[in-house]
């Protein structure tokens, strides 16, 4: 009988409205991991039984409070369009942006031309280190294991020429290997906290640290520290170099990402667009786009030479972390 009840009643399709309505009801405006049309049927089936009650004096006066609201959001959007929001960067990262997107242009021209060849003739094997990669990967087995640290380990990475391995541990330091005789060369320590991630740089053997101390650290093989990035205003979760090696992304608990010039030690970037903690972060190959990802269930990719965020991937109902 209800459920009858709900579906001949009309309720709004824009989710804003739902939202609205749902405050002028008294509840909940958005339940853990709710989405737009699981929210919708919430509200129908609310009002179904509030109409049922013979509260519908109740559902009137919800009615016009949700139209008042409606022309307060349509008055606000049309300030937001005659006055849009945006703050200003500074000069260092305008050079960051202009270099970025001239670096991305040569690598994406390159990509696209390999493309090019491989279509125009399929007897091209462009991708040959690719193939051999993946037919290496049918054949993986277990090389060795070691004893990496006396608490957990929390993030690992390879060198670019594969002849060194990075870990790093809850006891809050990093140690880097050699590869394949897995031999200790040096223990990078330096934060007070435990260690969340570790990061070798693309273009050559330096490595930079992530610390629930609220800071990133950059250091070169021999286990000197060369700098350290510490605005965050919580702890750090991961981290991730740039592919040219000239600027490093921090992602952390207070919500937003930030981009750091490698060599000056300058925060370029600090980015919000998360409502939860961030973790994950990633760069495009060609080096024009970022991604991250968060504990609010969102993913956004954002364009590196603009600032843009330009994809939201909403579909996750639990955090995302990689």
């Amino acid at each position: 009988m209800l459920k009858r009840r709900a579906a001949a009643l009309a309720v709004p399709t824009n989710d804003m409205a739902v939202q609205a309505r749902l405050r002028c009801l008294g509840e909940p405006i958005t339940l853990f991991g709710e989405r737009e049309m699981e929210r919708r049927d919430r509200s129908r089936m609310i009002m179904a039984k509030l109409d049922a009650e013979g509260q519908l004096e109740k559902l009137m006066r919800a009615h016009e409070e949700e139209e008042a609201a409606a022309s307060i959001s349509r008055d606000m959007a049309e300030e937001e369009l005659e006055y849009p929001f945006y703050t200003e960067g500074s000069h260092s990262l305008r050079n960051a942006r202009i270099d970025i997107a001239k670096y991305s242009l040569a690598r994406a021209t390159s990509r696209l031309q390999r493309a090019k060849r491989k279509r125009d003739d399929p007897d091209e094997d462009a991708d040959a280190e690719i193939n051999w990669a993946l037919n290496q990967a049918g054949n993986f087995s277990l090389e060795f294991s070691e004893v990496g640290d006396d608490r957990p380990l929390s993030g690992c990475s390879f060198s670019p020429d594969g002849k060194r391995l990075a870990t790093c541990s809850l006891t809050g330091s990093a140690k880097l290997w050699t590869m394949p005789d897995i031999r200790k060369v040096s223990t990078l320590k330096g934060h007070t906290e435990r260690a969340t991630d570790v990061a070798y740089s693309p273009v050559h053997n330096h490595v930079a640290t992530a610390s629930a101390d609220r800071t990133a650290r950059y250091w070169n093989d021999q286990g000197t520290l060369l700098r350290t990035f510490d605005s965050h205003l919580d702890r750090l979760a991961r981290i991730a170099f740039h592919p040219s090696g000239k600027y490093l992304g921090t992602t952390s608990f207070d919500k937003t990402w930030r981009l750091w010039d490698v060599e000056t030690g300058e925060e370029l970037l600090l980015q919000e667009g998360h409502n939860r903690s961030v973790y994950g972060l990633a760069f495009h190959h060609d080096g024009s786009l970022a991604a991250s990802c968060g504990l609010d269930s969102l993913a956004r990719v954002w364009d590196l030479r603009t600032g843009r965020s330009i994809l939201a991937l909403e579909r996750h109902v639990k955090p995302v972390s990689h």
